[in-house]
């Protein structure tokens, strides 16, 4: 079998799923336990594609425990799953994508911020966990997004140079971790308007509007 060409890496919350606003409500629910005001507005600036580890010591202060990350990371966690379960689905087109991204013999990884308990959540609801050789998650990388530390250990799985992989993406973090990474990014306008997502190669509303030729065109132009 021949070396594919060409990779794919997947962010995933606001990606895969348009799930930011029911993360921002349960930042909300989080706030409100603390007595403090929670805007949608610090969750773009302050926490979207970032590591928990990173939102909670910018949320309380940079030298918590790991104990106290745990603690945090799983209430907050618990509160998102509960609320987002009856609306949970994919956004439109990642299915037919990641069709038609198999059948070429692409290979694809996933490449979040998330922790492991949410990536099976949203596995739980909508298989498409075969797609994937690898599966990244934040239990594996020293340096959140915007770092590339993410998106250069995405690259070594899909086993490509990574200006031979795409990375599909919604947030100016992980838009600016895939670029630094070496990777081109395709970015989806499920969390930013375009103008913030200007560091992108191509910027889209979802996966409709991507086709094969597309991603080929993008690595190869």
């Amino acid at each position: 079998m021949n070396k594919p060409q060409v990779g794919v890496a997947f962010d995933l919350d606001g990606t895969m799923i348009d799930n930011n606003s029911y993360h921002i409500l349960s930042w909300q629910e989080f706030y409100k336990r603390r007595n403090r005001t929670f805007t949608s507005e610090e969750f773009i600036e302050h926490f979207n594609g970032k590591t928990n580890a990173d939102v909670l010591k910018y949320i309380f202060h940079p030298n918590l425990t790991a104990n106290e990350i745990y603690t945090y990371t799983h209430e907050k966690e618990a509160l998102y799953r509960e609320i987002y379960t009856p609306f949970i689905k994919p956004v439109n087109g990642l299915i037919k994508l990641l069709e038609l991204l198999q059948q070429q013999g692409i290979p694809m990884v996933i490449a979040t911020s998330g922790i492991p308990i949410n990536i099976e959540f949203m596995f739980e609801h909508i298989p498409i966990q075969h797609f994937f050789t690898d599966i990244i998650n934040s239990t594996h990388i020293t340096h959140g997004k915007p770092h590339p530390e993410i998106y250069e250990l995405a690259a070594k799985k899909l086993m490509l140079q990574p200006n031979y992989c795409i990375a599909f993406e919604d947030s100016v973090a992980g838009v600016q971790s895939a670029k630094n990474a070496g990777l081109k990014v395709i970015a989806l306008t499920t969390t930013h308007p375009k103008t913030d997502l200007y560091q992108a190669d191509l910027i889209v509303q979802d996966f409709t509007e991507i086709s094969i030729e597309k991603i080929k065109e993008l690595i190869f132009s």
